[in-house]
């Protein structure tokens, strides 16, 4: 694995027809800065917008994966980003003058060929991985679907596939080390069973497929007219089909299905943005579970990378003490009312504030019988909320986070001096730097508030 990042020496450009839209573009690869990632550009629209390559630009996951940033998509860009991926190469602007990457023969091939003519380069700075450190699993039982990512300290997928089918069998692939990736998946090519055919013509896909940029796979000859209506579509004539690969074509591996779908779980991995250590293991996977397993790897990530800058000492059994909480925090006394940050996973964090009877506020409220004002406790659970939403930025430091709303907010019991405030929050939504969330705050585990909040982040000026 590379410990510098890369791009490519020179700009390099393919044309074809995108395999969905059946639109011809051109999609070019230019050489990109340090920590560029992987960015689209629609040079065909008016401003020629950019759309990042990362999950959160992910916009339809049915059969490909489409990105978008307003009303510009690029559709099936998994095999691009497979070979980007695969190759190990880490930042590139990528132009494309149609709505769809083109589809060739179905595979990464042509595209690892198309880097190695434009040449890989290293650059100044180092890759940050992100190493897997516990075991992250997703599961979909009803469709059998099950990823994991386990430890391990170097970059190894397999993959499972079953579809019941009696041409196809149950298939597993393995992918040892990246550097296998040019010759052992990238030639791996897309798949569909001839009885979905009739089905994704129905849906408006596949208007760019045929037997040359995709295996099709007959599982038992089917009636005359289903063959006319193909053949059609196809711009083929009648043929009389019989179990196994259409018109023949030569598999290039005996496992070529359960290899296309590893170099699908490559490219859909590649919108973390972040190349990773450890071990996945995918069990029937496809587009939509690749995607939302993504999520929650990405969770971790940026968890890890709030904690790796923040945390004092792990050993304390807290995540954040009062020091990290003024580094992430812009609040100060007499208004900072979070005092430590218990625990932080995925899209929850727990933060604590002790009430003590030197609090400002309990001068005037009240006198004779202190009580916390039930603001106070939603600010300070706010608080707590504006942590978790700070971590979704690389510099918490240069934004702000704004609430916007608090809906469904009720007050059970009062809170007095000595007592030990407990907030639990949960993300429920999250769209463009603005959060949606769920707060509890109990004392004694007995529950004296809750409310939902929503907030924005919002960058300081410079």
């Amino acid at each position: 694995m590379f410990l510098k990042q890369h791009t490519l020496q020179q700009a390099v450009s393919l044309t074809g027809a995108g395999l969905h839209t059946g639109a011809p573009a051109t999609i070019t690869f230019l050489p990109a800065p340090e920590n560029h990632g992987y960015i689209f550009q629609r040079v065909d629209l008016p401003g020629q917008p950019l759309i990042p390559a990362d999950l959160d630009h992910v916009a339809d996951t049915t059969r490909s994966t489409t990105l978008a940033e307003g009303e510009a998509t690029v559709q099936t860009v998994e095999h691009v980003l497979g070979a980007l991926a695969g190759m190990q190469i880490d930042n590139v602007l990528i132009q494309i003058d149609g709505p769809e990457t083109p589809v060739f023969d179905g595979s990464a091939l042509p595209y690892v060929e198309a880097f190695r003519r434009a040449g890989v380069e290293e650059q100044k700075a180092n890759r940050e991985y992100y190493v897997i450190d516990e075991p992250i699993h997703y599961q979909r039982e009803d469709r059998g679907v099950d990823l994991a990512a386990l430890q391990l300290n170097d970059f190894r997928v397999t993959v499972m596939v079953d579809y019941n089918s009696n041409v196809l069998g149950i298939q597993h692939a393995t992918m040892i080390r990246l550097e296998d990736f040019t010759t052992e998946i990238a030639p791996a090519r897309t798949f569909v069973f001839l009885h979905e055919l009739e089905a994704l013509l129905n849906a408006g896909l596949i208007k760019g497929g045929n037997t040359d940029n995709a295996l099709v796979i007959v599982e038992q000859a089917p009636a005359p007219d289903v063959v006319d209506k193909l053949a059609k579509a196809f711009n083929k004539p009648p043929a009389v089909l019989k179990p196994g690969i259409l018109d023949g074509k030569e598999l290039r591996f005996t496992n070529e299905a359960a290899r296309h779908k590893l170099l699908d779980l490559l490219g859909d991995l590649a919108l973390l943005g972040t190349p990773f250590k450890g071990q996945i293991m995918a069990a029937r996977p496809g587009h939509a579970s690749n995607i939302a397993f993504a999520r929650l790897i990405r969770n971790k990530i940026k968890q890890k990378k709030l904690v790796r800058r923040f945390q004092t000492d792990p050993g304390r059994g807290y995540f954040f003490d009062i020091n990290a909480i003024t580094r992430i925090l812009p609040h100060r006394y007499p208004f900072l009312l979070v005092d430590r940050i218990l625990n932080f996973e995925d899209n929850k964090i727990e933060g604590l504030k002790n009430v003590s009877i030197n609090e400002p506020f309990f001068q005037g409220h009240f006198e004779g019988n202190p009580i916390m004002p039930g603001v106070l406790i939603l600010e300070a659970m706010a608080q707590v909320g504006g942590v978790m939403l700070l971590n979704i930025v690389e510099r918490p430091e240069d934004h702000w986070v704004y609430f916007l709303a608090i809906d469904k907010a009720r007050f059970r019991k009062p809170v007095t001096p000595g007592d030990q405030l407990i907030f639990r929050l949960e993300m429920m939504s999250l769209k463009r730097n603005i959060c949606k969330m769920f707060g509890r705050a109990f004392v004694n585990e007995v529950l004296v508030a809750e409310a939902e909040m929503v907030a924005s982040l919002i960058e300081r000026d410079k």
